[in-house]
């Protein structure tokens, strides 16, 4: 099949590289308790908390919080406050108020129903093209291609040769045309673990890839000068991210809706930097702030 996108090098899907990857991830596909469900509403949770999230975090929370929140009407209905305590260890806890508003646009605008369409999808709070795609492909069975840096890998080395062989548009198109009708969700989680298992940004295990004889960046034994292992960052105690963190977690630990005053230090950081963070947590819509304390604050109440 030919993959040829506008103003995009024509270039064609490598014969057999479908039944390669499906083949693998049928026999060695990670096992993660979500991938059980295509549940509209636990697959839109799923693919929210593993934006810019291990997916072993994911597996480990997931359960909890589809526990606490069994459909979206009880999200909806839930507080921030009460979405914020169940998305602890997460991280980027602007992902769980948006996933909470996108909750209540879909009970209240379209019927407590998650829509299927891409275009719907990314207009529900917090829902970029790759999760719209990624629930659309998984959730709905459409035959469309979630792209996000495991796929960029993946699509780009096995059928252009090097991880940036297409432009963004012309990634999106190859993605959708390189999706197999009969088993879109399957080709979705598979493309993720071929990405993160197999074909890594710096050093990829081409010899022990299932693309391998398929692939025209193995094929070639090209070396992509560009790319570069990012190294991972860690919470340092003098990072505003850290603090941040930090002060989530104290106000999670409180029950009710009792003020909490965030006593210095935290860390390197002083009473300034403090109320400089809880106003920005305010901003953001994360805490709400005593009128009587700058350094006062708890979890969003309504």
């Amino acid at each position: 099949m030919a993959v040829t996108a506008p103003n995009a090098p024509p270039s064609a899907l490598p014969e057999g590289l479908r039944d390669a990857i499906l083949a693998w991830y049928d026999a060695r596909g990670r096992s993660l308790p979500f991938r059980g469900t295509t549940d509209p509403y636990a697959v839109l949770v799923s693919e929210v908390m593993a934006q810019q999230t291990q997916i072993s975090r994911v597996a480990q929370a997931w359960n909890a919080f589809m526990a606490t929140f069994p459909t979206i009407r009880d999200l909806a209905a839930a507080s921030p406050a009460d979405v914020l305590r169940a998305w602890r260890g997460l991280g980027y806890n602007r992902r769980a108020l948006n996933l909470w508003r996108a909750a209540r646009v879909v009970v209240d605008k379209q019927g407590g129903q998650v829509p299927s369409d891409v275009a719907a999808l990314e207009r529900l709070p917090g829902i970029g093209p790759y999760t719209a795609r990624a629930v659309a492909a998984i959730a709905f069975g459409a035959p469309v291609g979630a792209v996000d840096t495991n796929v960029r890998r993946v699509l780009g080395r096995t059928i252009g040769g090097a991880i940036d062989a297409f432009q963004a548009s012309e990634l999106q198109w190859v993605a959708d045309a390189a999706v197999p009708a009969d088993r879109p969700a399957d080709w979705t989680h598979a493309l993720m673990d071929v990405g993160a298992t197999f074909c890594r940004t710096a050093r990829p295990l081409c010899a022990e890839c299932p693309a391998r004889t398929r692939c025209r960046f193995a094929a070639a034994a090209a070396v992509d000068a560009r790319t570069r292992q990012e190294g991972r960052t860690s919470p340092f105690r003098s990072t505003s991210r850290w603090l941040r963190g930090r002060i989530m977690d104290r106000l999670r630990e409180v029950e009710g809706a009792g003020w909490v005053v965030i006593d210095a230090p935290i860390g390197d950081h002083d009473q300034t930097s403090i109320a400089r963070t809880l106003e920005l947590l305010a901003a953001e819509g994360l805490v709400e702030l005593d009128p009587a304390s700058r350094l006062s604050a708890r979890l969003p109440v309504g």
